[in-house]
């Protein structure tokens, strides 16, 4: 898009410009902020104007950008610090002891969310982070679960005086984007929520999701679990053993609940799983009628599939971290040992 080139030839002509790294920094508020001039013609571009096609082009044309901005600035960034360093080495002391400075690392959830981002821009899906502070429209009433509905029970809500409350999941995010895209659709939702509930080895009230949407003609069960389980062999980088047993959620019909083979004890049970060698991941669902209609989609035309997939859980799995509570705690010695991940 002609929109895109000329963004592309005005930040080359910025970043060719800059002499410190302040002004570095400039740059990339400019062009990457969450108000700079890419998020900009995010906002402004119109995609329910676009065919499928057009559609696919403009993301990944904003994708390589985006990249492209990155590189580059990471580029800057390392031919000052080369330079800097290379001006300050001959008045190194060689022989003085190290000061015990460490660079820090990456928290395990992030990683495992970066790692899952890429996945599923690789398989042409939309990252979108939502509203950590949402309504009550988004979060229950757009999910086909009203006021009066017992479905509201099961999830312990923390409310502001306002009226808004935090997330209780990222499945908040489903009718926005479909009134934001279209359809078709393919987009996952990554983020923060937050439930009042009683704090264990596998509960928080403080945890991770990202959430899956995928709208499109003819989709089918079997959409949903060839997918999952490509996700899932992908990021454990082996197969793994799951199960899909029915489960209850207002806002696909029918409903499941994929488990995992608990990969802490192998399936033989311990305080993670609570015993029972599996550990519940990934509930997921065809997308209730009611729910695509809220979006403005006609269901007699349109089917779709959503997930909710626990990144803090994922990461337990994954690393192999019994507790879930050791995510929030705030011990450095936890974040110490994935500091070679980053």
């Amino acid at each position: 898009m002609k929109v895109l080139e000329e963004l592309r030839e005005q930040f080359l002509e910025a970043i060719g410009t800059c002499k410190t790294v302040d002004d570095v920094e400039a740059v990339k508020l400019r062009f990457l902020g969450r108000k700079g001039l890419l998020a900009e013609f995010r906002k402004n571009i119109d995609f329910k104007s676009l065919t499928p096609d057009e559609r696919g082009a403009v993301g990944k044309n904003f994708n390589d950008l985006k990249n492209l901005f990155e590189s580059k600035i990471d580029d800057v960034h390392k031919s000052f610090a080369d330079s800097d360093k290379s001006a300050k080495l001959p008045e190194i002391d060689m022989t003085l002891p190290g000061s015990g400075h460490t660079i820090g690392g990456l928290h395990p959830v992030t990683l495992v969310q970066m790692e899952l981002e890429q996945i599923f821009m690789g398989m042409g899906f939309y990252i979108e982070s939502g509203f950590e502070v949402e309504n009550e429209h988004y979060n229950f009433d757009a999910l086909n679960t009203p006021s009066d509905h017992p479905a509201r029970e099961m999830q312990d809500t923390y409310w502001l005086e306002n009226g808004m409350l935090l997330r209780t999941q990222t499945s908040a995010n489903q009718v926005r984007a479909l009134e934001k895209f279209g359809v078709p659709l393919k987009a996952i939702f990554p983020g923060r929520c937050f439930r009042y509930e009683t704090i264990d080895a596998s509960h928080e009230n403080t945890f991770y999701q990202l959430e899956g949407l995928v709208v499109d003609r003819n989709i089918t069960i079997a959409n949903l679990i060839s997918v999952m389980k490509l996700l899932l062999n992908q990021v454990f980088h082996r197969e793994v053993k799951t199960r899909l047993r029915p489960g209850y959620f207002p806002f696909v019909e029918p409903g499941f609940e994929l488990d995992i083979n608990c990969l802490i004890c192998g399936g033989k049970g311990c305080r993670t799983c609570k015993n029972s060698g599996w550990l519940e991941l990934l509930p997921c669902g065809i997308v209730h009628p009611n729910v695509l209609r809220f979006g403005n989609v006609d269901p007699g035309k349109w089917s779709g599939f959503a997930f909710g997939l626990g990144l803090t859980r994922l990461a337990m799995m994954k690393y192999g971290i019994p507790d879930i509570r050791l995510f929030n705690s705030g011990d450095i010695r936890v974040l110490d040992q994935f500091r070679a991940t980053i």
